[in-house]
């Protein structure tokens, strides 16, 4: 039986099986394993810092997600393929509001990003960092 998000087990659980399905994924495991090479390790403490965050309101990350994805090589492919992988992951694993506030809020994130990433690319600008 399946149970909600409830502490930072399942953060971490939910980040490590995510992140691992992204490495071996044909279209995007590239681009993160190129991006973060050797520093994965640092890469899922940042995760799960940042969905402790998000879904159990601990107060563990500060920072600003986007501007290391504003010149990424994605687009709505790419996007829509991480979105896939997560959804997967959570209700793979998972059953509840906290399963589904991740879902939804990793949904409002990837589109932010997309639109942000296309607006900095079709105008040419640099996002500040």
């Amino acid at each position: 039986m399946k149970k909600d998000i409830e502490n930072l087990e399942d953060i971490k659980f939910m980040v490590d099986t995510f992140y691992d399905k992204i490495q071996k994924d044909d279209l995007i495991g590239p681009i993160f394993n190129g991006i973060i090479q050797d520093r994965w390790p640092e890469h899922l403490e940042k995760m799960y810092r940042f969905w402790q965050t998000i879904l159990l309101e601990d107060y563990t990350y500060s920072g600003r997600p986007f501007p290391p994805h504003a010149h990424l090589p994605v687009d709505d492919s790419h996007f829509n393929r991480w979105k896939s992988i997560f959804s997967d992951v959570v209700l793979s694993h998972f059953d509840g509001e906290k399963a589904q506030e991740a879902i939804w809020r990793a949904d409002k994130m990837a589109t932010m990003f997309l639109s942000k990433i296309t607006y900095f690319r079709d105008n040419n600008l640099k996002p500040i960092d």
